[in-house]
């Protein structure tokens, strides 16, 4: 069993480098192309199930790869970022450039936000129900967070050690006993275009 997580297309806040965490805006002209141009692998993968995060971001790309009537579900929602939602990436950093670094670790909870660990547990019984339910390979339309979170619960790799996948793009788990224990990584950031190692979540 493969377990295929697409991060949503570019939305207007990531490419202002805002965090939008559970707030949501509107995939970009170019998120709108990413999504596009992931149909060709969304065919050729053929998974046998599609999820989608509740959020708009991800429903609107659901939409555009042709699985717009797949379930929704709230625990694959982005990390509630609390206080800092809205804010922008470079503002952080000059800021709080300790705590924003911390944050991206784990290690540091902003006011008001949801824990790195109360984040993994609830993707992770999110992603084990799932898969629970049905034999072959799933699909699902995520956030770049969560990604980073099923790379932390299944591989082992925490979210300091993990780049940030580009908008429009897939990773990869292969659970090769079909379970939902450990997994080998596949393909991390597969899809039509250059990383932006800049795009914030």
């Amino acid at each position: 069993m493969r377990l295929i997580l697409l991060r949503h297309g570019e939305t207007t806040w990531n490419a202002e480098q805002r965090l939008q965490g559970q707030d949501n805006s509107d995939l970009s002209e170019r998120g709108i192309q990413q999504a596009l141009r992931f149909l060709g692998f969304a065919r050729a993968l053929q998974p046998q199930r599609v999820v989608s995060s509740d959020l708009g971001r991800t429903r609107q790309t659901a939409q555009i790869i042709g699985h717009g009537d797949c379930p929704a579900d709230s625990r694959l929602r982005e990390l509630d970022m609390g206080e800092w939602t809205g804010r922008v990436k470079a503002e952080l950093i000059a800021q709080h450039a300790d705590e924003y670094h911390a944050w991206r670790a784990g290690t540091f909870t902003p006011p008001r936000a949801e824990t790195w660990a109360a984040f993994r547990e609830r993707i992770t019984s999110g992603i084990r129900d799932w898969m629970g339910r049905g034999e072959g390979d799933i699909l699902a339309i995520v956030h770049g967070g969560v990604i980073r979170a099923a790379c932390h619960e299944f591989l082992g790799l925490p979210p300091s050690r993990v780049i940030p996948v580009t908008p429009g793009t897939a990773t990869i788990l292969n659970f090769a006993n079909g379970g939902a224990g450990s997994a080998q990584l596949e393909g991390y950031n597969i899809g039509a275009v250059v990383p932006d190692l800049s795009v914030a979540d």
